[in-house]
């Protein structure tokens, strides 16, 4: 460990696996650090032992499951946008080799009592029994809007400009209820909460419109997932770094980040042994994240807490018709919460766990002191539940962008239910390391019916 590198990154987690892949392509020298003996962080997906060990130490796995090695349980459920950030990357860099996806089959919301379908399209809006004659009418008329807009075409504009007026004011427009607000604004434009609504109309058009052209280039549903889980990403761009000359070790304690006497990065302490770079990058857990900072910098803070439920259930969920995957948003109005709850669920087709076995998780934003609790009306959903792991985790942030220091450090995996805010910071950590965009090139992706 005696040479020097460009980039030490700290931890497996897909975000720091995305940024040594896409530093290694660079031609950047990079060495690959986690203080685990897998991949993935924060972000893995683990097999029933992992699983057990890390919720439930003193037991044994019980046999009814199946094989260990048929599980590969996501700690943190999230699906990829079929034409949004994460998939340009992945075709960018061609990771798309060393991975497999298959599409979720459904997209669904909850809505006074029982789930329904996303409506994506005009026709679908006008079957949708998320809304009465007239409202379907207004539907139509403002997803036609939508699809019709140019910028350089005044008359499509219909005297509204997406840059000032906010996105109530373009719903009021076209008379939409608030019941049909809720599955525009949370299950179409996957907002978490209402605060878009104050604010210019354009992300939140521009976000409908990924959803509903990530929705007609595959059918079923606009998310698509890789087989056998989540933690095959980060594995994946870990190939792409070591293909470029990036080095991995796994199972190194981390003891300190080593700085000079104006605070600057000098290099990475493992036990007795000091490795040098120019730059650090890695996820909170590696820059005091849970620990009290003793007469030390405050590098991250905690910004909130996200409550996760990951279910085994030996049945599909009610409603979804017999889907073998979906996702599932309920609109915090709908449940009167300040932010929503997702259940996102997937099976045996996923390679993820073992025949007749379906993982659907549950998580939502911490508002209370008895967070599972607040997750009731998404376990409701689900019917009998075979078994059940509980984790509740803080969401971190950097307290400085990096560039004074040479430490940057990404954020924590949020509520989210796909991979955009994922691959924002990833841009936004490149920017801050580089001084300059991350630039990517378009092509397609393969994925299986």
């Amino acid at each position: 460990m005696d040479e020097e590198y460009d980039v030490v990154v700290l931890g497996t987690g897909l975000t720091e696996c995305i940024l040594s892949g896409l530093l290694s392509v660079e031609g950047k020298k990079v060495l690959h650090m986690d203080r685990n003996d897998y991949y993935g962080g924060d972000s893995a997906s683990l097999n029933l032992t992992q699983l057990y060990r890390k919720f439930r130490p003193d037991q044994a796995v019980p046999q009814d499951l199946g094989r260990d090695r048929d599980y590969a349980v996501d700690l943190i459920p999230k699906f990829i946008i079929a034409s949004g950030e994460l998939t340009r990357i992945l075709v960018h860099t061609d990771v798309t080799r060393y991975l497999e996806f298959k599409q979720i089959a459904g997209s669904f919301v909850y809505r006074d009592g029982k789930i329904s379908k996303v409506p994506s399209t005009e026709m679908e809006a006008v079957k949708s029994p998320l809304m009465g004659l007239f409202e379907k009418r207004r539907a139509k008329k403002f997803f036609e809007f939508l699809q019709g807009w140019k910028d350089e075409d005044p008359a499509t504009h219909q005297g509204i400009d997406l840059d000032k007026d906010t996105m109530a004011t373009v719903y009021e427009k076209f008379g939409l209820e608030p019941g049909t607000q809720d599955f525009i604004g949370h299950a179409m434009a996957l907002y978490l909460d209402d605060d878009y609504k104050k604010k210019p109309a354009r992300p939140t058009y521009e976000r409908i419109i990924l959803y509903t052209s990530s929705m007609a280039r595959y059918g079923k549903s606009p998310y698509i997932y890789p087989l056998y889980g989540l933690g095959e990403l980060p594995q994946a761009f870990a190939r792409l770094s070591a293909i470029y000359g990036g080095t991995y070790m796994l199972d190194k304690p981390i003891d300190e980040i080593v700085t000079d006497a104006d605070g600057k990065f000098v290099g990475v302490r493992s036990g007795n042994e000091t490795v040098k770079a120019k730059q650090v990058v890695g996820d909170p857990s590696y820059f005091g994240a849970g620990k009290s900072a003793e007469g030390g910098k405050v590098r991250v803070i905690e910004e909130g807490k996200v409550v996760r439920a990951i279910c085994f259930l030996k049945h599909p969920i009610p409603g979804t018709d017999d889907s073998d995957s979906a996702q599932i948003i309920i609109p915090q109005n709908q449940v009167g919460r300040r932010n929503d709850i997702y259940i996102a669920c997937v099976s045996s087709t996923h390679n993820v766990c073992a025949k007749d076995v379906y993982v659907a998780i549950v998580s939502t934003i911490v508002e209370t002191d008895k967070p599972e609790q607040e997750l009731a009306p998404g376990l409701q959903l689900l019917g009998p539940i075979h078994d059940k792991f509980v984790s509740v985790s803080s969401i971190y942030t950097p307290t400085s962008s990096g560039e004074s220091d040479n430490i940057f450090i990404t954020r924590s995996y949020d509520a989210t239910s796909h991979f955009e805010t994922v691959v924002d910071d990833v841009q936004n950590v490149w920017k801050r390391m580089n001084g300059k965009d991350l630039v990517l090139k378009k092509r397609d992706v393969n994925v299986e019916a």
